[in-house]
């Protein structure tokens, strides 16, 4: 691996690659899907279409796909895996990786467990420690990268594999501990639903909040004499959003409805996705992903949006193990092993983000989890084995990475080496 680190990208803050100029267009685009130059680009287009394909073909091949218990399941498979993706989508959009994500998972449900059960701490504070220890391990990546410019692939290789003996030592002997049933944690992950009132609520809730910010868009840009959206564009928009929204609530509603552990991985993207846009914080997150040298001479603090970045990365993989052993109801040496490290990665360039740096959104983590999770439960109604679905998920990895290269090469004109 060289000192550039994954893709050519993965660089120290002081030895940071040159790139085109053409490799800002998502900064100065917020990731709209207009590129430099006016060409337009795919977006998530691809990724929804690869789901639907996916819900016809295994529809086609088992009946029970489409059902709503079936979406159900998924849906609340879909939620742990896809909170620890999302913080897979923060370090690559600033060009960097986290390879310990599933072992800092682990090392959260193991300190929940043991602190709740065996040391009696309140089952809150269990959590909060857990939550805050992985900050504090994102933290020590963050400074170890910006201040000795150590790689954040050996970083976190080195990080996983420590958090991976802590986590056994926490658990101790025994190696698993189980939660009682009747702890709100497991209440919650396994058997918690919005009530179908509310589930309609939050979904009005979101469309008026994005036809609100479209109006607020179109007033600032008027303002500055800049082209804007029209109103009837807004409402049409605004329309549709509603549609795809309503619909699949409604369809989950027929059986048990949205999980409440779904429901806050959606409030985690949707509130992401907000801050990526809408800060200066996620415009600095795009800039520096797009050229870290510019985003310097710009004066932005990339030395703390590189750190803010690793932990929140870390941060969530700790809430994904919070919440894994909410819904398993226990802790043990397997929970958060390197299959998680690998789906949520997976996951995350699935999705939309590129491993280049400074494009993709919070949306690829709910996309792309929704694609992997869709393999594994289709197939599983197949009763195919998981050696299928390893291979299903690589090759998929490895189209939507061909996808993204050839999408920067064509932006960039530069030809892979």
């Amino acid at each position: 691996m060289s000192s550039h680190g994954l893709a050519g990208t993965l660089t120290a803050p002081g030895g940071a690659a040159q790139r085109p100029a053409g490799g800002t267009s998502s900064w100065r685009h917020g990731g709209a899907p207009w590129g430099a130059g006016g060409q337009r680009e795919l977006g998530a287009l691809p990724v929804v279409v690869a789901l639907i394909v996916l819900a016809l073909v295994f529809q086609a091949f088992n009946s029970n796909f489409l059902s709503p218990d079936n979406l159900v399941n998924l849906t609340m498979q879909s939620a742990t895996t896809g909170v620890v993706a999302l913080g897979i989508v923060l370090v690559l959009l600033v060009g960097q990786i986290d390879l310990s994500v599933g072992a800092v998972s682990g090392l959260a449900a193991a300190v929940v467990a043991v602190g709740s059960v065996q040391q009696g701490w309140p089952l809150a504070v269990a959590v909060g420690a857990a939550v805050v220890l992985g900050a504090a391990v994102g933290a020590l990546y963050g400074v170890m990268f910006t201040r000795l410019g150590v790689p954040s692939f050996v970083i976190t290789l080195a990080g996983l594999l420590v958090a991976l003996g802590l986590q056994v030592r926490v658990l101790g002997s025994t190696g698993s501990i189980n939660l009682p049933y009747e702890s709100w944690l497991v209440r919650f992950s396994q058997q918690t639903f919005l009530h179908p009132v509310a589930s309609y609520a939050l979904v009005a809730g979101v469309v008026l909040a994005y036809a609100g910010s479209r109006v607020v868009e179109k007033q600032r840009r008027e303002s500055a004499e800049l082209a804007a959206a029209s109103v009837g564009t807004i409402v049409v928009r605004s329309a549709v959003l509603l549609v795809v929204l309503l619909a699949p609530v409604a369809y989950l509603n027929l059986n048990r409805g949205v999980g409440a552990m779904f429901a806050v991985f959606l409030g985690l993207v949707a509130g992401t996705d907000l801050l990526l846009r809408r800060t200066r914080w996620g415009r600095s997150v795009r800039a520096i992903g797009s050229n870290v040298d510019s985003a310097r001479r710009a004066g932005l603090a990339v030395r703390r949006v590189y750190v803010s970045c690793f932990m929140a990365c870390a941060a969530l993989a700790a809430l994904g193990g919070v919440l894994s052993a909410g819904r398993l109801a226990a802790a043990n040496q397997g929970t958060g092993g390197s299959d998680l490290n690998l789906t949520a990665i997976a996951a995350a360039v699935i999705g939309g983000t590129s491993l280049f740096g400074g494009r993709g959104s919070a949306w690829s983590a709910l996309l792309g989890v929704l694609v992997i999770h869709s393999i594994a439960s289709g197939l599983t109604l197949l009763n195919l084995d998981s050696s299928i679905r390893y291979i299903v998920t690589g090759v998929v990895l490895a189209l939507a990475v061909t996808i993204d290269s050839l999408g920067r090469r064509r932006r960039t004109g530069v030809a892979p080496r």
